[in-house]
């Protein structure tokens, strides 16, 4: 298969009995061969086990990196877009506290389509994108909601070479499909329309 981000070839990577994973040879990414995805119903399932309490002290120190930088780069006359914000869109929560304007998306739990319509400041996405079926398509659709100077805040687990994939717990989500690298980022922001891209320990940043 082509990779699903950047279109590039494939090799054989990783495989379990119920699972096989690709890697691509120009970003790096790491992928589910698609016949092992699961369905949306199975997935939807999947989330609804999670425990998203917004008044989860645990929860909201596990997000506090991308709360903490909205907060450094915008005040509450900017708005915000929550994409894939699940059940549980602790960050909103926090955020709309302190007077900030912020949109919920999520395919499941808030399917307005309508909010997809319009631009924003800055725009959450944690621990969304690692389950992005056709990231190259999202990530455009997230760059083309942001206004000039907008900054999208991304949260997911990177996978390096350093990295033993046979006992890595982040693979072991039947719903992640896709493992980014920082060349997969860097392809991301040098394609996609964005202009510049931070990556923390906690926080990936691309601005547009």
């Amino acid at each position: 298969m082509n990779c699903i981000l950047c279109e590039g070839t494939t090799k054989k990577f990783w495989e379990s009995k119920n699972r096989e994973f690709v890697e691509c040879t120009n970003c790096g990414g790491i992928q589910l061969l698609p016949q092992f995805y699961i369905s949306e119903k199975a997935e939807e399932a999947r989330y609804l086990t999670h425990n998203n309490d917004v008044n989860d002290p645990g929860y909201q120190d596990f997000v506090k990196p991308i709360t903490s930088r909205i907060l450094k780069d915008f005040s509450p006359k900017h708005t915000g877009l929550d994409y894939g914000c699940g059940n549980g869109p602790v960050i909103t929560a926090q955020l709309e506290k302190i007077g900030y304007t912020i949109s919920l998306y999520d395919l499941y739990f808030y399917p307005n389509t309508e909010v997809l319509k319009t631009q924003y400041d800055f725009i959450i996405c944690c621990e969304v994108m690692e389950h992005f079926s056709a990231p190259k398509r999202e990530f455009s659709e997230l760059a083309s909601l942001l206004k000039p100077g907008g900054k999208l805040y991304c949260k997911t687990s990177l996978y390096s070479k350093e990295i033993d994939f046979d006992n890595w717990y982040y693979k072991n989500d039947v719903t992640h499909i896709f493992f980014y690298t920082v060349k997969s980022l860097e392809w991301i922001k040098t394609n996609l329309t964005f202009s510049a891209l931070e990556i923390h320990p906690n926080t990936i940043i691309f601005s547009k």
